[in-house]
């Protein structure tokens, strides 16, 4: 290294951020220290003080770490600090930094969050970020922030937030091309109008009955989980399309056009039929669609899906390439009548790949059936997958329909295999 330029170390050194690591490699050599202010980002993990006997505080060590680099651009911590360091970093180097994600772990405290200016509020001073993440959040109140109008990604990670606060956090980044809230309780009704985003992923914990609203005109990726009532009228570059609810019900849905949609996941415990349906309906030009809803009905009451029939449902899905299935939407695609219209010509034109799984030996022979037809029908069929998931029955069905499918495996083995 000695014997390098001062420009071959500097562009070496420039690619260090562990703090740890800055900090012994300023132990080497003075002409290494030398090249500190050269640093453009800095890293701070969880145990970055754990044994720390210095007399600094962790917030200064810090912060003379940061008051040796002239242009930091990346500031991480993880490590644990205080509001007060924190307004004391971002003072020095938040008109520069351009990413900023900490680890703020105030999820159980709230007389934190009342202090003035609260960690939330002293990120304001970092008025030029471009991306901003956060950890272990406690949103009470509507933090303090001007406009930040360089910001385009904003993702939030185990928060516990209220509607208001939540609302004017968003207000304050009008542009956005990527927005995460994962993890998040605290939320009933949240409406996102934003007209540059393009990626959102909603993670709403707890009983799932969240109403959401979305006017994005550019969205292109979304996935929500946990909300019973989603409305996004602008919905023409929509390209993958996720929804699910694992603790509550899904029960309306309203969506604009889905023409450019290319995937749908549809997932939960129980959909209102009629919810299932419009998504079905909306995205006939889809050309990957997962679907594991387990129940239907509108209510308490759960109930099994109503009878599909096959042929309608590949006639107006012809795009059709991925289709994995489980045991509900299956069974429904199962019944006795699901075959009756089939045609002569009738084909599913661009089906490549099908992943079923089965959990009920019921209804065996309609499902062997089922299963015969799009082996047969489905042209371009390369691969058939068929997953027996927690199938218990005492009664010899069970073999007798798992005999069914291994002969059927045996039979197509280049296309058909069992999970």
């Amino acid at each position: 290294m000695d014997s390098l330029p001062d420009a071959i170390v500097q562009y070496i050194l420039s690619h260090m951020n562990n703090a740890r690591d800055v900090a012994i490699c300023n132990c080497v050599s003075k002409r290494w220290q030398d090249l500190t202010p050269y640093l453009k980002s800095l890293y701070f993990p969880r145990n970055s003080f754990d044994n720390h006997s210095c007399r600094d505080s962790s917030d200064h060590i810090v912060w003379k770490m940061i008051s040796s680099v002239d242009c930091l651009e990346e500031l991480v911590v993880y490590s644990p600090f205080s509001s007060a360091g924190l307004a004391s970093w971002l003072l020095l180097a938040g008109s520069t930094l351009k990413h900023l994600e900490l680890r703020l772990d105030n999820l159980a405290e709230y007389q934190a969050c009342l202090e003035s200016p609260s960690k939330l509020d002293c990120i304001n001073t970092a008025s030029n970020l471009e991306s901003l993440k956060l950890w272990g959040v406690l949103m009470i109140n509507s933090p303090n922030w001007d406009v930040f109008q360089n910001l385009r990604s904003l993702e939030i990670v185990g928060a516990r937030l209220e509607n208001p606060a939540l609302s004017t956090a968003l207000r304050a980044c009008p542009n956005l091309t990527n927005l995460l809230l994962l993890g998040c309780e605290g939320v009933t009704s949240l409406s996102v109008e934003l007209p540059h985003l393009e990626q959102c992923k909603l993670d709403f914990y707890g009983i799932g009955n969240c109403l959401l609203s979305l006017s994005c005109p550019k969205i292109e990726f979304l996935e929500v989980q946990g909300c019973s009532w989603i409305r996004v009228r602008e919905s023409e570059c929509l390209r993958n399309l996720s929804i699910s609810n694992n603790a509550g019900r899904v029960y309306m849905v309203d969506f604009g056009k889905l023409d450019a949609l290319e995937s749908l996941s549809i997932r939960g415990v129980q959909w209102c039929w009629d919810a299932i349906c419009k998504m079905l309906q909306w995205s006939s030009e889809v050309k990957h669609l997962y679907m594991k809803v387990e129940f239907t009905g509108d209510f308490d009451t759960l109930q099994p899906f109503p009878e599909v029939d096959l042929v309608d449902f590949f006639n107006n899905h012809p795009k059709l390439e991925k289709f994995d299935i489980h045991g509900a939407m299956f069974a429904a695609l199962c019944q006795k009548n699901s075959l009756k219209n089939v045609e002569s010509g009738f084909v599913i034109p661009c089906l490549e790949e099908v992943v079923v799984t089965v959990r009920s030996p019921l209804n065996a022979e309609q499902k062997m059936s089922t299963l015969e037809s799009l082996l047969k029908y489905g042209k371009s069929l390369k691969t058939m997958v068929i997953r027996i998931l927690q199938m218990k029955s005492s009664h010899s069905s069970s073999d007798d329909f798992f005999d069914e499918i291994c002969r059927f495996r045996c039979m197509n083995r280049k296309i058909v295999r069992i999970e």
